[in-house]
């Protein structure tokens, strides 16, 4: 062996690793070889689900997957917390998980959003791609928000829920102004309590709470 082989030494779990990826391009057949490579590699490094296609899958209308409020929970986390981001990096993000083009532009143009995408509102309106009204898709929203869905029912701060709910219901353009406010009066003053959240059991079991 050569010194320069020597010092050239190659990691052990590397070939293993290259032929389960060359596999896996084979079965999947990406339209695009270096982007699904980066969500391979991505997906690896966080644990997450490979992006493998099964055959029948790849001779689906698309080899897109359907979001769900677990992968838009993934997306937040990504986020870490900024309040906005930039069109192309969300676009980015977005198709690294796989998800629909589709749906992320359709969602950019209902929400006429710009460069700059103020994240609470596209979340919001992703939301609702996956409920039917007003009340699921910030049932959704909750779940996909909160920290501490394991110790109970998912929670959020009230002023996040105002937020998305005035947001929805503007966009959804048949819940007035008056109805938005006085519900949002009224689970201010009788449901929240000192910690200021809102649970999903607030606003889906309460006869008196009607978000539509």
């Amino acid at each position: 062996m050569s010194k320069l082989e020597k010092q050239m030494a190659i990691p052990l779990e590397l070939p293993e690793m290259l032929k389960q990826f060359t596999k896996a391009a084979i079965k999947t057949q990406p339209p695009d070889v270096l982007q699904w490579s980066a969500r391979y590699f991505t997906a690896l490094q966080n644990g997450e689900p490979l992006p493998i296609k099964e055959r029948q899958e790849r001779m689906s209308l698309s080899n897109w997957v359907v979001l769900t409020p677990e992968l838009l929970k993934i997306l937040h986390t990504k986020m870490s917390g900024k309040l906005t981001i930039e069109s192309g990096e969300l676009l980015q993000m977005w198709r690294l998980m796989g998800l629909p083009v589709d749906l992320f532009e359709n969602i950019m143009n209902v929400g006429h959003l710009a460069e700059d995408v103020e994240w609470l509102k596209f979340l919001a309106l992703a939301c609702s791609s996956m409920g039917v009204t007003i009340a699921k898709t910030l049932k959704i929203a909750c779940e996909v928000l909160s920290s501490d869905c394991e110790n109970g029912p998912p929670r959020i701060p009230f002023s996040t829920f105002q937020f998305l709910y005035t947001y929805l219901a503007e966009m959804d353009g048949e819940v007035s102004p008056t109805q938005v406010n006085r519900m949002l009066n009224y689970i201010q003053q009788e449901i929240i309590g000192p910690d200021g959240l809102i649970k999903v059991t607030d606003f889906i079991n309460n006869p008196r709470v009607r978000l539509e």
